[in-house]
């Protein structure tokens, strides 16, 4: 039987921000107690803000990106979502090195386990990278070596998550790395070309699969991304008669 990892609540500290991308902001947190994260790859947690009376603001969860052996906890997130049609600033841009944020998880069944699974396919949509760099660190931090097909679909070039390590991490993995760019004609002047990585333009369907994956059926398929590219990416693997039960999917970034 699988161990069960308990689902907790507490203070975590606001660290580091970084800008990502111009769309995607980087948070990483440490937990306030100083104590260990506990959680595997692919797996979420609840992040509730604080104001300054001890009131928690609406939470929302976020896959963790980091390796469950960092003593941060690292997120990606948009610094600028839509919600009913709204652009809101996230919370997380304004607010300052070291506020308080309750942590409520780790939570999901979106979990990978190495060595169980030797051959993959990772499809990832934006800031859905993030549980599929949790798991491509565990990978390489562990020594598993799991045979990894990562897409991994953008709107531009400039939206390439952690461009860098990703390409370090493909190249120490024998990673198949394939970025596609879903909006080529509006996208700043930027070439992706560089070792490491393999370019695509255009949404991620049977036809680019095919090209990339030559042993559909050896594989079991990871999706992580926004509810449409999800949706898509579950027809597409069934048109490819990929059975439901190689197929695992999360629905947020």
């Amino acid at each position: 039987m699988a161990e069960i990892t308990p689902v907790t609540e507490k203070r975590y500290l606001l660290s580091e921000k970084v800008d990502a991308t111009p769309e995607v902001l980087i948070v990483r947190f440490k937990p306030e107690d100083g104590g260990r994260n506990v959680f595997e790859p692919g797996m979420f947690m609840m992040i509730f803000g604080v104001d300054g009376a001890g009131k928690r603001f609406t939470g929302r969860a976020f896959s963790i990106a980091s390796d469950p052996s960092s003593p941060e906890m690292e997120f990606f997130v948009i610094k600028q979502p839509v919600h009913a049609n709204q652009v809101t600033t996230s919370h997380f841009v304004v607010a300052n090195i070291g506020d308080p944020f309750i942590f409520k998880g780790p939570s999901g069944q979106f979990k990978f386990n190495p060595a169980a699974e030797k051959k993959v396919v990772f499809l990832a949509g934006g800031t859905g990278l993030a549980p599929f760099m949790s798991m491509l660190r565990h990978i390489r931090l562990t020594n598993a070596g799991t045979d990894v097909i990562l897409l991994y679909s953008v709107k531009y070039p400039t939206e390439v998550i952690l461009k860098d390590e990703l390409v370090r991490l493909a190249t120490d993995l024998r990673t198949r790395l394939i970025v596609t760019v879903t909006r080529p004609w509006q996208a700043p002047s930027q070439s992706l070309q560089q070792p490491g990585m393999c370019n695509e333009t255009g949404h991620i369907d049977a036809n680019m699969i095919g090209r990339h994956c030559n042993d559909l059926g050896e594989r079991t398929f990871y999706i992580c991304g926004p509810l449409k590219f999800v949706q898509a990416l579950k027809q597409t693997l069934a048109s490819l008669n990929i059975p439901n039960d190689r197929v695992k999917a999360d629905v947020w970034g």
